[in-house]
């Protein structure tokens, strides 16, 4: 197990990202949550990253409940984050962060990032003081490290890396997919961080799931390969470039969990076979033109859709319609998206709430007319 070279308390260069976590009933399923953080501990691993909007503030309470309550401070490193909904003013971060020690029951974060930075979130930050109040918590010892989450352009990342020397990590989305992917520009943005010398976190290396259930053709590229899963080719991918502090894996049950831990272990940078695979993988998803959601549900759980319209899963029912043709996806879309008094994909109302929080920048409202036009 390689442990970060970049910062001597984290153990390891895998972490396990708690957006995605075991669900029973609508809550957080907290005995299967206790198993795999136990079991992620005793690998030798020790970082959990959170945030309030995940799983609708869940996510943080089950951490105190499952990690802080559980086990000395010193067994874990834990990361939050300041996210846009939940302050308008700089005198309202300070009284959202306490809140945060509190939902997560300890007295200090390890690391502290700006959450989902983009150019169109950096100008309140910056109006509201955002980087200067968390740095004032640093100096007074409730935030060990500054950072920030990204999901933007690398021109505008340079400039935030410019303007905010202080920061000392950065976490971005990278994966084999969108490594030159035009929209997203792993590959550059990443390249900003190495020029400004900071270390990355890697989030979404299996990009929500989309690179463990791969079509058909590319599925059996990789199983030639008679080797790890799909997920472990994907997580060695980004855990295998040199600024890369660490890799997060969210994970809902104990299978996943055991998967991502043999792949990190002992994890080697993917040969020059492996790395064939992932290229001709790559040119099938370009080939499929998906829709490139992550369902990190920040257009559901942040934003409240006034229709209680299921965006990811609509999109990932029109995903795999396209990747699949199948009759399950019409079925899915039928009896799962529509049951339970959640709106269809023709219901919205055009109020654009859900594309000003989505990462990915995706024009959500034309997209559910596609969806409409092909279950409806």
């Amino acid at each position: 197990m390689k442990d970060s070279v970049f910062f001597p308390e984290i153990h390891g260069n895998f972490g396990f990202g708690c957006m995605r976590l075991p669900m029973q009933g609508g809550r957080v399923d907290y005995d299967e949550f206790c198993r795999m953080a136990d079991v992620f501990l005793e690998a030798g691993f020790n970082y959990f990253d959170t945030a309030h909007g995940y799983i609708g503030g869940q996510s943080e309470t089950a951490i105190r409940d499952c990690v802080a309550k559980r086990y000395d401070r010193s067994r874990f490193l834990l990361a939050n984050k300041l996210t846009d909904p939940y302050f308008k003013r700089q005198e309202e971060i300070r009284p959202f962060f306490e809140h945060q020690l509190a939902w997560c029951g300890v007295d200090y974060f390890d690391f502290y990032l700006m959450h989902a930075q983009d150019k169109n979130n950096y100008p309140k930050f910056q109006r509201c003081k955002a980087y200067e109040t968390a740095g004032e918590l640093k100096r007074e010892g409730k935030i060990r490290h500054l950072g920030i989450s990204f999901h933007d352009k690398a021109d505008v990342l340079d400039r935030i890396l410019t303007e905010h020397p202080e920061i000392e990590i950065v976490q971005i989305q990278f994966n084999y997919v969108d490594y030159e992917d035009a929209s997203v520009e792993s590959r550059k943005v990443y390249e900003v961080c190495e020029k400004h010398g900071k270390p990355v976190i890697v989030m979404e290396p299996v990009k929500g799931g989309s690179l463990v259930n791969l079509p058909a053709d590319a599925d059996r590229i990789l199983r030639e390969l008679n080797g790890g899963s799909n997920a472990s080719y994907a997580i060695r991918f980004a855990a295998s470039f040199p600024n890369m502090a660490m890799v997060l894996s969210g994970m809902s049950d104990m299978a996943q969990m055991e998967d991502n831990i043999g792949a990190m272990r002992d994890s080697a940078p993917l040969n020059e076979a492996e790395m064939d695979a992932v290229r001709r993988v790559c040119d099938i998803f370009k080939s499929l033109n998906l829709i490139p959601c992550t369902s990190c549900r920040y257009c559901v759980e942040e934003n409240e859709c006034p229709k209680g319209i299921r965006i990811p899963d609509m999109f990932a029912s029109l995903n795999a319609h396209e990747a699949f043709h199948n009759w399950n996806t019409g079925y899915y879309y039928e009896s799962v998206l529509i049951g339970g008094g959640h709106g269809k994909a023709s219901d919205c109302i055009r109020c654009g709430k859900c594309e000003k929080v989505c990462p990915q920048h995706l024009p959500i409202r034309e997209l559910l007319k596609d969806v409409a036009r092909t279950f409806e």
